[in-house]
């Protein structure tokens, strides 16, 4: 696989992961440079290393995920999205809002964001590619896309106020039922 068919699929696979951050930006509109690095870090490793594993494992990779990965990723997106509606419709004296930066959200979101990385792993076994290559590029730029949605997310947080919670809720939710959908349709990657 050539260099800039590789940076496509690094994108691809990074998009659920700029929604994801854009959402915690959302939320935390008070994010420090460590808390993002670290959530970017997780996110990046994640969505990095499934690809590896899905290559080393191969065949018994799809029999893992077969039938339920979409619901896994469906079930967590979407807990976290209705849980930060949920948070942001209650007074202010009464909200106990989702914290990303814990480390079990983090690890169900990089998780929930990362079973298609797996998938992809898989194909890679089969095709000529530079496995260590496709590490550094799909963690990097999953890393930077992280970084970049934290920052717009926070942005619009701070400029458009606390209700900015349900959108960051409703594109999580919505992700999810993306991801739900594409698979009972039979057109995902998670089948």
């Amino acid at each position: 696989m050539d260099l800039p068919t590789l940076v496509l699929v690094a994108i691809g696979l990074s998009l659920d992961t700029f929604a994801v951050s854009i959402s915690v930006g959302l939320m935390k509109c008070h994010i420090r440079f460590w808390q993002a690095t670290r959530l970017a870090l997780v996110l990046a490793f994640f969505q990095g290393g499934l690809p590896v594993l899905g290559w080393f494992v191969g065949d018994q990779i799809i029999s893992i995920t077969n039938g339920f990965g979409h619901y896994v990723a469906f079930a967590l997106l979407s807990g976290i999205g209705i849980k930060m509606i949920i948070e942001s419709l209650k007074p202010e004296e009464k909200r106990n809002p989702v914290n990303p930066f814990k480390l079990i959200v983090i690890v169900g979101m990089a998780i929930s964001t990362s079973i298609d990385a797996l998938v992809v792993g898989f194909s890679f076994a089969f095709i000529d590619v530079n496995i260590f290559h496709a590490l550094i590029i799909i963690g990097f730029t999953t890393y930077l896309f992280g970084m970049l949605g934290m920052l717009f997310g926070k942005k619009a947080g701070m400029r458009f106020g606390k209700r900015m919670e349900i959108v960051g809720g409703v594109v999580l939710l919505g992700l999810g039922l993306k991801i739900l959908i594409e698979n009972l349709n039979g057109s995902g990657a998670l089948m």
